[in-house]
This record gives structure tokens, C-alpha cells and sequence, in this order.
């Protein structure tokens, strides 16, 4: 990965060990991450880790984060509540990659049950290093945010 970039990353209780994995695999690419937590196994609610995840891209604080919870469907839904997010569960490359092409997804979503460190890992990577396609995509994208805004 050459892309130099900083992501905000956050997970709830059931997720948190791949978070903290996921947070190390992408450090060592150089691309800066902050850690919104959760700091450990304890259980607490995942919308306060989507809120301050997807905040802060609603933001645009920073420009994408990735969310974690057990199974990724309760970030998903919180997190898309924020103008401008566009989070996507993923659970396979393909996913990934289209979720980047074709919605520009600036919020990777994913279940810390659902998917194992490699799989985790070739996801994130093909999020990070999948570029927007643009052009009819735009469009759509652009239809999608009159929705959150009326």
C-alpha cells in the first residue's frame, strides 16, 4: 500500500480483538490510524463507537473509517444514519472492491464474527487500495444524498 492517508477505526466489545489487529496490519503500511476504542473486551453499546467513527467522516475529520461489531449490521445501520457516509459491510474482496468502485464507500464495515484475520486483512486492503470510479457512479451517489438531506 502506497496510499498515504489516516483512518479512524473503531469497534465494539465483540469485535475488539480484530479490531486491534486490523489497527496494527494497517500501521504497518505507514498509514496513520486513530483508535476510537473500544480499549477492550468489556461490553458496551456499538453505537457509541459508529457515532464517533461515522462523526467524524461526516465530518470529514477524516476522509474513512472502518467499524467492527460482531456481526457488522448494527454499525452499518447506525453509521448511515450520518449525511455523507457511505458504509458498507463487507464480507469478501469482491464486496470490497465494488464498494469502493462503484459507492465510494468512505466506511468499511465488518464482522468480527463473520470473518477471519487473513480474510479481514485481504478486505481492508483491497478498501484501502480500490479507487471511486466515478462517472455514472457519481450520479447515483449524488441521488443517494438527496435522500439523506430532504
Amino acid at each position: 500500500m502506497d496510499i498515504k492517508q489516516s483512518i479512524i477505526i473503531g469497534s465494539d466489545h465483540a469485535a475488539f480483538q480484530l479490531k486491534e489487529k486490523i489497527r496494527t496490519f494497517i500501521g504497518s503500511f505507514g498509514i496513520s490510524v486513530e483508535d476510537a476504542g473500544t480499549f477492550s473486551e468489556a461490553s458496551v453499546s456499538y453505537v457509541d463507537y459508529a457515532r464517533k467513527v461515522a462523526g467524524a467522516v461526516s465530518s470529514r475529520r477524516f476522509s474513512r473509517g472502518i467499524l467492527l461489531c460482531g456481526t457488522g449490521i448494527g454499525m452499518s445501520i447506525a453509521a448511515n444514519r450520518f449525511p455523507d457516509v457511505r458504509a458498507t459491510l463487507c464480507s469478501d474482496v469482491l464486496s470490497a472492491r465494488m464498494s469502493r468502485q462503484h459507492n465510494d464507500s468512505n466506511i468499511l464495515v465488518l464482522g468480527g464474527r463473520m470473518v477471519g484475520d487473513v480474510q479481514a486483512f485481504e478486505i481492508v486492503r483491497t478498501w484501502i487500495e480500490t479507487p471511486f470510479e466515478g462517472g455514472r457512479h457519481l450520479e447515483r451517489i449524488r441521488s443517494i444524498e438527496t435522500i439523506t438531506r430532504s
